[in-house]
Formats: C-alpha cells, sequence, structure tokens
C-alpha cells in the first residue's frame, strides 16, 4: 500500500512539471512529449510512474496519444468549452458534472448500440479488456476508465460527443479529480470490481444493438456513481478533502 501511495505522489509531481511546461509553453501546442524512456531517466522515477503521469495528463485534455507515435501537447484551441482546474475540483464539482454526464453518455450509449458496426465495437471491447487488465495489477484503471467512456463516444459517429469528453477531462473519471480517505483499499477494490461487471453490461447492450438497454445500462452505471458521491458529499459538507 505504501509502495503504491509512493507512485501515486511521484506520479502527481512528474504531471505537475510537465503541465508546468505545457502551460508555460515550453511544450508547444502539437510538440511530441519526451519518450518514456527519456522521462524515466529525467525525473529518477520508474515508467509505471510516468505511464500514470501521462494517463492524467490525457485525462485533463493537455496531452494527446497517437498509436505507435507517442504522446502530444493538445491544441487549446481544439475546445473552448473546461469544467475548472483539477486542482480546485471539489465534490460539489463532481456532481455538478456527472448530472451533466448522464444528459450526455446516455444518448451516446444508445447511438452507439443503434450504429456501432465491428470496427467501431472493437475499442469498445479493448478498453473494457484493458480495465479488467489494470485491475489485476492493482491499480485504478482510470486512464482505461477513460479510454472505455471515450470509446463509446467515438462509437456514436458524431465527433461532438467524444470532444465533449475530452472537454471534461479529469471529470470524467471522479476518482481522477478527488482523492478520497473515506474508502479502505478493500472497499475500493470492490467498488472498481463492481463497476467492471456495470461496464460489461454496458458493453454487452452496445453489441447487441440493444438501445433502450445500452441507455438503461449507462444510467445505471453513472446514477450509481454519482450516487456514491452524493453520499460522500453529505458526510463532507465542503466537498474538499
Amino acid at each position: 500500500m505504501a509502495d503504491k501511495q509512493t507512485t501515486n505522489n511521484l506520479a502527481e509531481q512528474v504531471m505537475a512539471r510537465l503541465s508546468a511546461d505545457i502551460r508555460g509553453g515550453r511544450l508547444a501546442p502539437g510538440a511530441r512529449l519526451p519518450t518514456e524512456q527519456a522521462l524515466t531517466t529525467a525525473f529518477g522515477v520508474s515508467r509505471t510512474v510516468v505511464r500514470e503521469a501521462v494517463a492524467a495528463l490525457r485525462a485533463d485534455g493537455l496531452v494527446v496519444t497517437r498509436r505507435g507515435s507517442g504522446a502530444y501537447v493538445a491544441d487549446p484551441a481544439a475546445g473552448p468549452f473546461r469544467i475548472v482546474p483539477p486542482r480546485d475540483t471539489s465534490l460539489a464539482d463532481i456532481l455538478n458534472v456527472m448530472e451533466l454526464r448522464l444528459a450526455v453518455e446516455v444518448q451516446a450509449a444508445g447511438l452507439a448500440a443503434e450504429r456501432a458496426g465491428r470496427r467501431q465495437l472493437a475499442p469498445i471491447r479493448s478498453a473494457c479488456r484493458a480495465i479488467d487488465a489494470a485491475l489485476q495489477r492493482g491499480e485504478g484503471a482510470v486512464a482505461e476508465d477513460f479510454a472505455f467512456h471515450r470509446a463509446i463516444a467515438e462509437a456514436t459517429g458524431n465527433d461532438q460527443f467524444p470532444r465533449f469528453l475530452a472537454y471534461l477531462g479529469s471529470h470524467v473519471i471522479p476518482r481522477q479529480s478527488v482523492r478520497l480517505k473515506v474508502d479502505t483499499p478493500a472497499e475500493r477494490r470492490l467498488y472498481l470490481e463492481r463497476i467492471q461487471v456495470e461496464h460489461t453490461r454496458i458493453v454487452t447492450a452496445i453489441s447487441d444493438k440493444d438501445v433502450a438497454e445500452a441507455r438503461r445500462a449507462m444510467r445505471d452505471h453513472l446514477t450509481r456513481s454519482l450516487e456514491r458521491y452524493r453520499t460522500l458529499a453529505g458526510g463532507n459538507r465542503n466537498g474538499r478533502r
């Protein structure tokens, strides 16, 4: 547990330094981030730390990854819609964004079920398997979870849906934005396993082209997460850790 906490802390430090370079213009839009090996050497950390830091930057919309090419600084002009910086995130922010996501992602799941072909289904299934693999490694599967929701958005055939999720950034996966101390490692593990069951239900519905069930499955998934954070907010009125 201590090793995992150390990894998380180091990843946040690497993310903060890269974020500062991006926001300060030292890494310009479109610039390729140094390779994983180069970042590992530069920061004196493990590959796991670097991967988590880059995943967090990607979740916040600061970088984009290109398969087989690496990570690149995102173009800030790609979209004007943002919520708040991650460091200012509170449980109240999370609740507001999750209510917004309900309105968008339930429809996205329905459209994906209606429109997705084999080519669009493959990334959804792959992302779901990647979550399984991350959980087996004892990780939080934040980047993999984001990729899952992004793949569903892509499967709508409407590029505004994935752009919307990119604008939301780290808020798409609440556990990325808010570090919670109220649950134990065992409770967190059970929670992650439960939401993976919910993910599997969504994948099945979309694969079966069952539009109504896809919408129900996504609505149930997001509503359960929303209720969890409402419960946490009830025990932490200012919404901050």
